[in-house]
Parts: C-alpha cells; structure tokens; sequence
C-alpha cells in the first residue's frame, strides 16, 4: 500500500484530488505540506506538468519532464530521474498549489 493510494482511486473514479504532500523532493515547486489540488488525466501530459504517478512500483508527485511516444520520464526538482513509465501510470496532473492555478511550471 502506497502513500498515494486513496488518491490515485479517487483520480480513476474521474473525481479531483486535494491533499498536502510532505518532502522536499519538489522544494521550489511543492512546498512540503502545501495544499495541492490534483485532476484526472484526460490526455498525454506535457513535459514541465506536475503529475501523480506510479514509477517502478513507488508512487510519486513529480514532473513529468520529457514525453516520448507513450511513456513519460519522472523527475524531481532536484534533478533525480525516477525513471521512465507509462501513460497508464500517470493518474493525475497538478492544477494548483495552495490556491495558485498552474500552466506548466518548466523545471
């Protein structure tokens, strides 16, 4: 069971998410406990688009940073690759963060 599990089922059951991340692997981007609101994925995320997703079995709120065909590169803030998976394995993209609406935020 995943840190993320409640959300991800709330996401695929078409409905948004709202909750507080906690860590630093996105300072700069995700403050650790900050209010972050999260939609189902309707379509291929755009590379610099936050998203919730699964990578080699661990769940993550990281960027999507580069998309080829049907599969997506996770990485955090800092630089750290957390692999490549695939689009069934985003379940989720970040629309705001603590009230502020976002586009894609380019890391």
């Amino acid at each position: 069971m995943g840190w993320a599990d409640r959300y991800i089922a709330e996401l695929r059951a078409d409905r948004p998410v709202s909750f507080r991340p906690r860590g630093n692997s996105m300072a700069g981007y995700v403050p650790s406990g900050s209010l972050v609101t999260v939609v189902p994925r309707t379509h291929a995320p755009q590379p610099g688009q936050i998203v919730l997703c699964k990578v080699s079995g661990s769940q993550y709120l990281h960027f999507a940073a580069v998309v080829r065909g049907d599969r997506v590169r996770i990485e955090n803030a800092k630089g750290h690759v957390n692999g490549w998976t695939p689009f069934q394995n985003i379940y989720g993209v970040v629309i705001s963060i603590d009230g502020r609406i976002l586009g894609s935020v380019n890391p």
